[in-house]
């Protein structure tokens, strides 16, 4: 059996799309988004209620405290794990994220890794600060390209990357890949950006009145700095803020700027997504009805 996969860039409505389908199908969500496994990320990763989650059920949500770090190996030994459980309980795995390195790794494979070494990082996290991510990254890229492009704009994959590099003299994409333990089937949904700006903006500003800037205070009183998840999206921002660097409306904008810089990112990523891949070229109630027909066509509900 392939196993379905709704991804596409943030707010696009993936979410929804698959809490509206479980009304009709018995599944059970996959979550394949790199923020929603911290417990207390809530409001700014749009995170399904408990409410919701009550009523079907997401795995690898809420998962981690937010001083762990997740590394792509143990998301994909936990949602491998979760996809045979659901399996076996007769119902409908449905992998649903826009972590596109996540879903890269459950459909192609892995590469299989030395264990990281936190010690050898913590100097790769000083030189990161102390000459600034392009110098790291091109030095990454001379070796390897592939990881390069694979690392993207994101800090802890360079140096995680930069870590095998000097440490074994190869780069990540040299070593061996272990193969996917299932077969997977994506519907990537696509919406034009005109559609999809306006949606993120007024996102944003529903986040910050919410209660973001409590959602954050609230962590960094607990945890103080924590690197990992205060790499996301708003929450970045929103520190910030609080630490006095900029006001509160330029917190908004930073917010605002940054996701669709990684909407952005996330375009360029699923334009290449390997595979069995359909692109859904709609919003709204228009993407409903095409990710429910591409559901039915395939799995026969």
């Amino acid at each position: 059996m392939e196993i379905p996969v709704l991804a596409g860039p943030t707010g696009s409505g993936k979410t929804a799309l698959a809490l509206r389908l479980a009304e009709e199908v018995p599944l059970e969500v996959i979550s394949a988004d790199a923020t929603m496994v911290y417990r207390g990320l809530d409001i700014g990763t749009d995170k399904p209620t408990p409410a919701e989650r009550a009523r079907v059920p997401h795995h690898l949500v809420d998962v981690l405290e937010p001083t762990e770090a997740m590394s792509v190996a143990r998301f994909l030994n936990l949602a491998e794990e979760a996809i045979a459980q659901v399996l076996q309980r007769g119902r409908l795995p449905l992998v649903v994220g826009g972590t596109g390195y996540y879903i890269r790794a459950l459909s192609e494979g892995l590469h299989a890794l030395p264990p990281p070494d936190p010690g050898f990082q913590a100097g790769l996290w000083r030189a990161l600060e102390e000459q600034g991510f392009e110098a790291l990254w091109r030095e990454l890229y001379r070796q390897s390209p592939e990881d390069a492009q694979r690392v993207g704009r994101n800090p802890r994959r360079l140096v995680r990357a930069l870590e095998v590099l000097r440490r074994t003299g190869l780069p990540p994409a040299r070593f061996p890949k272990r193969s996917p333990r299932f077969r997977y089937r994506k519907l990537i949904l696509w919406p034009e950006k005109p559609w999809l700006w306006p949606r993120l903006e007024a996102r944003a500003r529903a986040q910050f009145a919410r209660g973001l800037i409590e959602e954050v205070r609230g962590l960094l009183e607990r945890y103080g700095e924590i690197p990992t998840a205060l790499q996301a999206i708003g929450y970045k921002e929103v520190a910030g803020y609080l630490r006095g660097e900029y006001g509160l409306e330029e917190a908004l904008d930073r917010d605002i700027r940054a996701v669709k810089a990684y909407a952005r990112r996330q375009y360029t990523w699923f334009r290449r997504e390997p595979g069995e891949v359909a692109y859904l070229f709609r919003g709204g109630e228009e993407a409903y009805t095409g990710f429910r027909d591409w559901v039915w066509v395939h799995y026969r509900i």
